[in-house]
């Protein structure tokens, strides 16, 4: 049945949020709202203070300013009343490592009211396979579809999902995303942290993109693709050497489709990124280019900006 009552301000709302270790600002003042029957992904760098942030939602830890709401209610003093409400999917799992997976799951259930169905949620995930398993003996991926059922169980109001398809299979990614998108239709508020992309594109209805204990960017999909008024902007990509005149491309490129406004980068030695109308007009010129200058391109793509692309633009592409 979907959720009506999410208090106005959503249901996690995070006003000013700042937590310091050994006097280090890991988060800084940080803003974040997830509402109820939406996906939210907040995604950042390693050490950005992203997961800081939603063990703070989570009333795992205390913020040292600012304010954290959850359905309207402290994490940290109201823990007990929301503990019935929310749904907590931790990375590492967090789960009894000496108890067999249906036995951890059924124990789980019986601590809610009206628990969903325990079978058909293990029979959703592929829970049977493994079901007299003890968890320290699962694979990485059978411990992330345990740690998520158990997270979802209890009918919450609000999940908070911390690398849910990490070690997983194609198969059951794809069983994890469906269950996400049911939650969604639910009313549920589903809070996802993910370093897989595609998947907070192809899940998340509102994206946070975190860095340096921030928030830098923020929007749906389409908005973070979106290329100023001409929309999601087309890409064409090529490896070739490293040095190329890219420039030339450009004028190339411009002179065949005078009105597109054609603008070429070097992004990493040796790949090429091409923004524009593409067509096979573009490719054509392209590999009319490189074959004037005899060089072979290892690999030549045509497609749209990416979530990736974004999140590299706005936390640029050094280790952390």
């Amino acid at each position: 049945m979907p959720i009506t009552d999410t208090p106005p301000g959503g249901a996690v709302d995070v006003r000013g949020l700042r937590k310091t270790y050994g006097g280090r600002d890991v988060v800084d003042g940080l803003d974040l709202q997830a509402t109820a029957g939406a996906v939210t992904a907040v995604l950042g760098p390693n050490g950005a203070g992203k997961t800081t942030t939603v063990e703070c939602c989570e009333g795992l830890r205390s913020p040292d300013g600012g304010t954290v709401r959850v359905l309207g209610l402290d994490p940290v003093a109201d823990a007990a009343a929301l503990r019935p409400r929310v749904g907590v999917m931790l990375q590492d799992g967090g789960l009894p490592t000496g108890v067999r997976a249906m036995e951890m799951l059924r124990h789980v259930a019986r601590m809610y009211a009206t628990p969903r169905d325990v079978d058909e949620l293990a029979g959703r995930l592929g829970l049977p396979a493994f079901a007299r398993t003890t968890v320290r003996r699962l694979s990485g991926g059978q411990r992330q579809r345990l740690a998520l059922a158990a997270a979802v169980v209890g009918r919450p109001e609000v999940v908070f999902l911390d690398e849910p398809s990490a070690g997983m299979d194609p198969q059951s990614r794809h069983a994890v995303w469906d269950l996400v998108h049911e939650l969604r239709a639910d009313g549920v508020a589903v809070v996802l942290t993910t370093h897989l992309m595609s998947e907070a594109e192809d899940l998340a209805d509102v994206v946070h993109v975190v860095d340096q204990g921030r928030v830098i960017a923020s929007g749906t999909v389409p908005d973070l693709l979106s290329d100023g008024a001409s929309g999601i902007a087309p890409r064409l990509r090529f490896d070739a050497r490293p040095g190329l005149p890219v420039a030339a491309l450009a004028t190339s490129l411009r002179e065949a489709v005078p009105d597109g406004g054609w603008s070429a980068a070097e992004a990493v030695p040796g790949e090429y990124v091409v923004t524009g109308p593409v067509g096979p007009g573009a490719l054509a010129t392209l590999t009319a280019w490189l074959a004037e200058r005899d060089v072979l391109a290892t690999r030549v793509t045509v497609g749209r900006r990416t979530l990736e692309d974004v999140f590299l633009d706005l936390t640029g592409r050094h280790l952390r």
